[in-house]
């Protein structure tokens, strides 16, 4: 069996908020494996809706640019948030984003191949490693996003904690709603919606969903057991689906309402496209 750590059990802690004899005892069980653990917890009903994100393990940024036709996300971590303060590393992340507006690269791995724009002896990849001699510590460009723009469509972008947490939103169906767009992105930076809507939810989640559910009311009849457990995957859909989420700024409705609010102000209609929300270390 793998070894319990201290480590692990604060991990586990972090990411469910039940207690650390409690998260021993389900790492125990689950013979040191995180998810399962988890799912031991909720089960047991110590646990209720886990996010996927962990413990923060990397420092870094994450910087966004635009032009008329694409906007780019870019993360590079760092070892320590004292580098990742360094104005030498906020100048390769600006550089990294500046050359990608203008070279729209497909892939990460296809990008650091391409010359330095502004030393073309040397690659994005070595630029990299350049920093890395001056600052003395290990950077990573960790992930890079091009997205091209539709013209009917609006972007939002929200910046949160210096560039620890970054979100941008796609507003479908007008190319003037940038205002509507960030609204929605401080919501999901908020809210950590894991999934556009529910049609989104892969099977095998809403499987491990719906056995959790039934582990935790068993002994009850079973037309019972059913609305109790359609109950709990609604309300999963709920805590989980941007679009079905309460709106952080008014409860009253839900994110999908707020929209069509706005659709109606503005007499265009507008829909969620897509979202993106990265956070440093997840």
């Amino acid at each position: 069996m793998k070894d319990i750590t201290a480590d692990m059990i604060k991990e586990l802690r972090e990411r469910t908020g039940v207690g650390m004899g409690k998260c021993k005892e389900a790492l125990v069980l689950a013979e040191g494996d995180m998810e399962k653990a988890i799912d031991v917890l909720r089960k047991a009903g110590m646990a209720a809706g886990v996010k996927k994100e962990g413990r923060e393990t990397k420092e870094g940024l994450i910087l966004t640019g635009e032009d008329k036709h694409v906007l780019v996300m870019a993360e590079a971590n760092t070892e320590t948030d004292f580098v990742a303060q360094n104005d030498r590393f906020k100048h390769f992340l600006h550089d990294v984003v500046k050359q990608a507006l203008e070279t729209k690269p497909k892939t990460l791995a296809d990008f650091i191949q391409q010359p330095y724009y502004k030393d073309k002896s040397i690659t994005i990849d070595q630029y990299r490693n350049l920093v890395i001699q001056a600052l003395g510590e290990n950077i990573q460009l960790r992930r890079l996003e091009v997205v091209h723009k539709d013209p009917i469509s609006s972007y939002g972008v929200y910046s949160h904690m210096g560039g620890k947490l970054v979100v941008m939103v796609e507003i479908h169906g007008a190319a003037d709603q940038e205002g509507i767009a960030k609204e929605i992105a401080m919501h999901v930076a908020a809210e950590n919606p894991e999934y556009l809507r529910p049609e989104e939810i892969p099977a095998h989640v809403r499987a491990r969903e719906e056995e959790i559910a039934r582990s935790q009311v068993q002994g009850k009849p079973e037309n019972i057991v059913d609305k109790i457990v359609a109950g709990k995957i609604k309300a999963f859909e709920e805590q989980f689906s941007l679009i079905h989420q309460k709106y952080i700024k008014d409860t009253s409705v839900t994110v999908q309402q707020f929209l069509d609010i706005c659709a109606k102000k503005v007499n265009k209609p507008l829909t969620i496209r897509c979202f993106w929300r990265w956070k440093i270390g997840q």
